[in-house]
């Protein structure tokens, strides 16, 4: 399956859940070339920036286990890799 490569914008609002969404970043580590946290303290909210390289399948398995956690919002957008 054709790699590619893309961005993932992370909206933390419960950082009760943090450790949750630290597990499936690390198991998803793989396809992860960058990761960049942006704490927003008067919004009382964090923003985690992911660059990634992987298969649409790939790709969405991370998105998908990420916007299932209560309190945490994802989106993605992905380019073709040619």
């Amino acid at each position: 399956m054709e790699k590619r490569i893309g961005g993932a914008i992370i909206l933390v609002r419960e950082k009760e859940n943090i450790p949750l969404l630290n597990k499936i970043i690390t198991a998803h580590s793989h396809i992860i070339i960058g990761r960049q946290g942006i704490p927003l303290r008067d919004k009382e909210v964090s923003l985690i920036s992911l660059v990634l390289e992987g298969t649409t399948d790939q790709i969405s398995s991370l998105t998908g286990q990420v916007g299932r956690i209560k309190g945490i919002q994802i989106k993605s957008v992905l380019l073709k890799n040619s």
